[in-house]
């Protein structure tokens, strides 16, 4: 038996970086958490991804297969989600919940149409800004003593009416 320090291997000295999809990367906080992953829950989780904006608990669980889980599991399940930040909640005006994954990445705000209830995105810029502002707001409240801060913005408005082509 030859025993060797060195490799020949081109690849030995090459840093690689992996890119962990969206649902493992969940998977790990979950994880990291201290909450097992269940088959449901990888599920909800691949719901939430698949939607890809804010969603109500019945949305998510239309997202689902057949006999995958039941709604009640749905809603214990994203109440976990919640409780160790995997989630964002935001509300619509009638008091509905909204969820959608927190990956880490930055938050991103949307704006509510009061007539048709159709749910768009904050322009990425603002957003930023906006961010950054609810940031300082956040530090602030921790230097007062304030722990497990967190915020939520809501922005509601009536959507102008877009003219039809050719009218």
């Amino acid at each position: 038996m030859i025993a060797s320090t060195q490799s020949n291997d081109s690849l030995a000295n090459v840093k690689t970086t992996a890119v962990i999809a969206p649902l493992d990367l969940a998977c790990t906080k979950l994880k990291s958490a201290g909450r097992r992953v269940t088959r449901p829950r990888r599920a909800i989780l691949a719901a939430l991804l698949r939607r890809g904006e804010p969603s109500s608990i019945e949305q998510i669980y239309g997202e689902l297969s057949t006999g995958c889980c039941d709604l009640v599991t749905v809603y214990r399940c994203v109440a976990a989600f919640a409780e160790i930040r995997l989630v964002r909640r935001a509300f619509f005006l009638n008091g509905t919940c909204l969820y959608e994954l927190d990956l880490g990445e930055p938050a991103r705000y949307h704006v509510v149409c009061q007539q048709t209830q159709q749910v768009d995105e904050v322009d990425p810029s603002a957003a930023a800004e906006l961010s950054r502002a609810l940031c300082l707001v956040e530090d602030h409240l921790r230097a007062h003593g304030y722990r497990d801060v967190g915020h939520i913005v809501e922005f509601i408005g009536t959507r102008a009416a877009t003219p039809r082509a050719g009218a």
